[in-house]
């Protein structure tokens, strides 16, 4: 299987995983596997286009690196500031049930957007 192929597969089971983290209410963890699908579904556009990998975490930058539409980018803006909010205990952000909903939308939003691209 090609590598792009792998990463996109793996961005699926994380948003899958985000759904299944969101169903037992664990949602911090449903949002960063939210954002973990798209990175890894970005990554998977930037693999195929560049021929190696990035080893970056912010979604807006390997959005405009793989030069996605202005509302991709503005969604990966969106969604980005839950890889440090979900990880760090010493930020006051706590993500609850309609967060975690809405990073899901977002999330599946970006990864239909990158299967028609691939």
């Amino acid at each position: 299987m090609e590598e792009f192929r792998e990463w996109f597969n793996k961005a699926k089971k994380d948003l899958q995983a985000a759904k299944n983290s969101l169903a037992s209410m664990n949602y911090d963890w449903a949002s960063f596997q939210a954002h973990q699908a798209v990175e890894k579904a970005l990554k998977s556009v930037y693999i195929k286009k560049i021929k190696q990998l990035i080893k970056i975490h912010d979604l807006s930058r390997l959005a405009k690196e793989i030069n996605a539409p202005k509302n991709i980018i503005e969604l990966c803006n969106e969604i980005n500031p839950v890889y440090i909010d979900t990880r760090y205990p010493d930020i006051p952000k706590d993500y609850d049930e309609n967060d975690a909903k809405l990073l899901i939308r977002k999330a599946e939003e970006v990864l239909k957007w990158i299967e028609k691209v691939l």
